[in-house]
């Protein structure tokens, strides 16, 4: 089949590679005319507006969606809105918010467009792996769309999946985001308990590399970090600071919104926040408290001769402590 792809960043431009490799025509289009120019060279047909995308693709026109979730993608929808034509397909396979596309699904209906939002997984693996895609709209839309899923999935019938109507596909992947942030946390603190323990000395990619086959842990998540820790197990000059795009948050929100406790992910979402603090105030303060309350000496920023002495507190049980 022939899609029209919008939007060649990463994840754009490597999906535009894997449906060539399949056989496919894509018509490629990116904001900045690089990115459209180096497909062009690799067998993609160019467009560099998008009246032009649309006017290079055969009815029924599948335009597949792969920017920023947000104003990015709400503006591109609605400019295809106009150029395209009744039974075409808009393909949403960002991470946009499940709500958005429930809305954009039945905003395009009414035009007589059709739509998909498709939670796309993989990141820069999936050019060779293979992407997992939750879909999300009519069943009659995806089975237009499936010779393009087949070719993208690690195999037609495995790594993606028809799981409900418009807002299903994202809703499935800010789940399975929230998850990520789960397992990701957790592999974080063992490696970190297992380098503390000193007098084994671990090599942390070797270990990694012994839970990677038969353990109850392994996973690609655990071959990813032993690859990063046979480059540098130390994370020399890697700073400690952790993003979000969204899909944790959302994931905590809909936990409690239908009243699902969620701890590890909530708590790995946290611990992202955590991550960006230069200095906590908390921190600092649950260290006064202690001194307030126990006694405990603190650590100052400046040294001084003599640490001041500690204050009563209120409850003024010295030998407290927590």
């Amino acid at each position: 089949m022939k899609i029209g792809m919008v939007g060649l960043g990463k994840m754009g431009a490597n999906m535009s590679r894997r449906l060539l490799q399949g056989g496919h025509g894509v018509v490629a289009y990116n904001r900045s005319p690089g990115p459209t120019q180096q497909l062009a060279e690799e067998g993609a047909e160019a467009a560099f507006e998008l009246q032009e995308l649309v006017d290079k693709l055969e009815a029924p026109r599948v335009a597949w969606v792969m920017v920023p979730a947000g104003a990015a993608t709400e503006g591109l929808i609605q400019d295809l809105a106009e150029l395209l034509e009744p039974g075409d397909v808009v393909i949403d396979g960002g991470n946009s918010f499940y709500q958005d596309s429930i809305r954009r699904g039945a905003w395009l209906k009414a035009r007589e467009l059709r739509f998909l939002d498709v939670g796309t997984s993989g990141g820069i693996w999936g050019l060779k792996e293979g992407y997992s895609m939750m879909v999300g709209g009519a069943p009659e839309t995806v089975e237009i769309v499936r010779p393009a899923f087949e070719t993208l999935a690690p195999g037609p019938d495995k790594g993606w999946g028809h799981l409900g109507d418009s807002g299903a596909g994202h809703f499935a992947k800010m789940v399975h985001n929230g998850i990520e942030y789960g397992l990701m946390q957790a592999y974080a603190e063992g490696f970190e308990i297992l380098r503390g323990k000193k007098e084994f000395n671990y090599d942390l990619h070797h270990v990694a590399q012994v839970w990677r086959t038969g353990s109850v842990v392994r996973s690609w998540l655990l071959d990813l970090t032993a690859t990063a820790l046979e480059e540098d197990a130390e994370l020399e000059g890697i700073e400690g600071w952790v993003a979000d795009s969204g899909e944790g948050r959302w994931t905590v929100k809909e936990a409690i919104d239908l009243d699902v406790p969620a701890p590890v992910i909530t708590l790995a979402l946290q611990m992202r926040f955590v991550s960006r603090q230069d200095e906590s105030y908390a921190a600092k303060l649950l260290a006064a408290m202690r001194n307030q309350f126990g006694g405990h000496a603190m650590k100052y920023v400046e040294p001084q001769e003599e640490p001041p002495e500690a204050s009563p507190g209120v409850i003024g049980r010295g030998e407290s402590g927590s």
